[in-house]
């Protein structure tokens, strides 16, 4: 059998513990070390897949002292293999436990000095393949009659169950455990506050877009469950601006549930504060030394003012026969308001510090409010308290961890375990600080489901609660323990100085604003406060290398070797633009020799995602032979871009006179060969008519001799 549950948290940790315990379970019968876990002898009993154990009992672990209680013992097999009938055997350690301390370790580690006494027991029904079965065993009054007010260790066993093996007819004994606690109290329930944070992360690391936004805020999207969690609590939100910046900023685009969701949230009675943009820590920026919090540069960039109604231009100059009409865009103050929120709030990481404090007071312009942990004062205290002058609302940071476990567990039976676990550490923690308000905060998780959501609310929330009431409270002194995690302020420093790189590089742009604003905010989003450390560190890789992505991503292509055989040419280079928008540089041509004259600089355009031909003109001087023309890119300010290229060119100018001379020469030589041959021909023809003459006159001769000589010959 495979075992496969979630490898963070409470339950992987006992889930470990039973796999190391299952010799005495096997022993017993019953386990006492596992959490809502499983175990399996060997890979080959299911292709995937867990058997596990669940308990419920009383009202999220509580019950009156000297009551009856049923607890229901849940079997879910999630493996692709029949679990047979058993027996499931509920136990009660008779000792309670002493403090937060060891109710930690009993919940952790399975780990307890208590002597486990039988509760009751019960037949489980065979589970099928991907289902479940609960068996319910009834806690007579008499067994708990004699228990004292106080936490007591729980567990239970599933005793006889088989798997059968896939790969054979084999049937394996499967052993099951689970951990609990059983909380039994008389006292009065305190004043509890429940603090949930409203955040949503865009994949590109921005504002969310329209298609993100109309998902989440579908009927099953992850902020329509935000809301439907809270509604009908007294929780106080805490909302990320940068949620409502995104909505607001689509205008007349945003659809229809978008526009209800936010119309919901404005509308609901419950107390809120608004978080840093993005959910930026400011305790990182504090350790940074930053003077002030760091802002969106500008959100006008993600405006359409095609999206906004037009108003009518009171700079229309008059008379005219109707008034011009220009876009209405709302101001960064306006797109990020979160309407009804409580002024001067910060809830920032732990690891805080006393001049961190004072330097909160400089970035809220005043006295303000910090949200800490317990884990990061000396004492154990939750509510309103001070260090010095500067004000605090501190957290019970066992409680807020196992609600914020309950409230991300989507299944009921598995719930019920973080909520006993959370009901005890507040039985606890009352009865340290007796009559004083307590207040919780779940993480940032934006995958909570709205049951699990109200669930977890619903079984610490005092209705009557108000977090402005308590920030009037009186305050008790603290002291701040927390060290700070200085591996942070050294990465927003780099990341800083990343984006001043970057806003000398945006001067190529038209608006550098469509470069620096989403880089802003997506250093805001990289120190969030809920990131961990595995996923800061991830996250400041990524996104160091996207910046230098972006500082790569415009430059001068490379060149094949250039032959210049003329004076006088055009040289052809190709400018490479992987932005999304139209970039202005200009581009530098050195020549290695004084042979060739460049034109020095060119201005270029170079459309967006795309590559640019930019044409150079060169002139030969006197000489042949070989050089390099060295280029570069430069902005309008003149601030180096890319990479410097050179251009090798082979420049044979000379052959240009050659070539002249030749062909003069040639020239010259048919003109000859031509006059020659005329005067020759005109020779020839004379010659031929002087002939022609000479016989004529001899033909004559003897025609008039014969014309003498007839008569002659007559007269004979």
């Amino acid at each position: 059998m495979t075992v496969n549950t979630p490898e963070t948290g409470l339950r992987a940790q006992l889930l470990r513990l039973a796999r190391s315990a299952v010799a005495f379970a096997i022993v017993l019968g019953v386990c006492g070390g596992g959490a809502s876990a499983s175990y399996a002898a060997t890979d080959e009993q299911v292709e995937d897949g867990s058997v596990e154990l669940f308990i419920s009992i009383g009202v999220h672990g509580s019950v009156a002292p000297g009551t009856a209680t049923t607890a229901a013992l849940t079997v879910q097999n999630s493996t692709d293999a029949e679990v047979s009938a058993g027996r499931v055997v509920l136990e009660l350690g008779r000792t309670p436990l002493a403090d937060s301390a060891a109710l930690t370790a009993w919940l952790d580690e399975g780990t307890t000095d208590a002597v486990f006494a039988p509760l009751g027991a019960d037949d489980t029904a065979s589970v099928d393949p991907r289902g479940s079965t609960t068996a319910n065993v009834v806690v007579p009054q008499e067994s708990l009659a004699d228990l004292a007010p106080g936490i007591y260790p729980l567990r239970a066993g599933l005793d006889g169950a088989t798997t059968d093996d896939l790969d054979s007819d084999t049937a394996i004994l499967t052993e099951v455990s689970s951990t609990s606690v059983l909380v039994i109290t008389a006292a009065t329930a305190p004043q509890v506050g429940v603090i949930v944070p409203i955040t949503a992360t865009p994949t590109g690391g921005a504002l969310l877009t329209l298609d993100e936004l109309t998902t989440l805020t579908a009927p099953d999207g992850a902020l329509t469950a935000q809301l439907d969690g809270v509604v009908g609590t007294a929780a106080a939100l805490a909302i990320d601006p940068a949620i409502l910046a995104a909505i607001r900023a689509l205008g007349t685009a945003a659809p229809t549930s978008v526009v209800e969701w936010l119309t919901r949230l404005e509308e609901l009675p419950n107390e809120r504060f608004a978080l840093q943009f993005g959910d930026a820590d400011a305790a990182t920026q504090a350790h940074a030394a930053l003077p002030a919090l760091l802002e969106p540069t500008s959100l006008r960039t993600f405006l359409d003012p095609k999206m906004f109604p037009s108003i009518p231009s009171t700079a229309t100059p008059t008379p005219t026969p109707e008034p011009t009409a220009e876009p209405s865009l709302p101001d960064d103050a306006e797109l990020t308001t979160v309407p009804g929120a409580m002024p001067g709030i910060l809830w920032p990481r732990g690891d805080v510090t006393g001049d961190d404090l004072a330097t909160f007071a400089g970035y809220l312009g005043g006295p303000g409010t910090t949200i800490l942990p317990s884990t990061s004062i000396g004492e154990k205290t939750s509510g309103h308290a001070a260090v010095g002058e500067n004000d605090l609302l501190i957290t019970d940071a066992a409680v807020s961890a196992a609600l914020s476990s309950a409230a991300t567990e989507p299944d009921a039976d598995a719930r019920a375990r973080s909520l006993a676990a959370a009901n005890a550490h507040l039985v606890l923690a009352a009865q340290s600080a007796p009559g004083v308000p307590l207040l919780v905060a779940l993480e940032r998780n934006e995958t909570r489901t709205a049951e699990a959501l109200r669930a977890a609310i619903s079984a610490v929330d005092t209705p009557a609660f108000e977090l402005s009431a308590l920030r009037a409270a009186p305050r008790a002194s603290v002291t701040l323990t927390a060290e700070p995690d200085g591996s942070r302020a050294t990465a927003l420093q780099n990341l800083l100085a990343d984006e001043a790189t970057l806003n000398e590089f945006s001067s190529i742009l038209t608006d550098p604003q469509v470069l620096l604003s989403p880089e802003r905010i997506r250093i805001l989003r990289v120190i969030g406060v809920g990131s961990t450390a595995e996923e800061f560190a991830e996250a400041i890789t990524t996104h160091r290398a996207a910046t230098q992505t972006t500082l790569d991503a415009v430059g001068i292509e490379p060149s094949s070797l250039i032959q210049l055989y003329g004076a006088n040419a055009e040289f052809g280079f190709w400018v490479r633009n992987d932005l999304p928008w139209p970039v202005n540089v200009r581009l530098f041509a050195e020549p290695s020799d004084l042979r060739l004259d460049v034109q020095r600089e060119t201005e270029v355009t170079a459309d967006a995602a795309s590559n640019t031909r930019v044409k150079v003109p060169v002139a030969a001087r006197l000489g042949s032979g070989d050089l390099e023309v060295e280029l570069s890119l430069k902005s309008p300010t003149g601030v180096d871009i890319g990479t410097t290229r050179y251009a090798d060119v082979s420049v044979r100018a000379e052959w240009e006179s050659i070539g002249l001379i030749i062909f003069g020469g040639l020239a010259a030589l048919l003109i000859v060969v031509g006059v020659v041959r005329t005067v020759r021909r005109r020779r020839r023809h004379e010659a031929a008519e002087a002939s022609d003459a000479s016989d004529a006159e001899t033909d004559v001769e003897e025609a008039d001799a014969e014309a003498e000589a007839a008569p002659l010959e007559e007269e004979r």
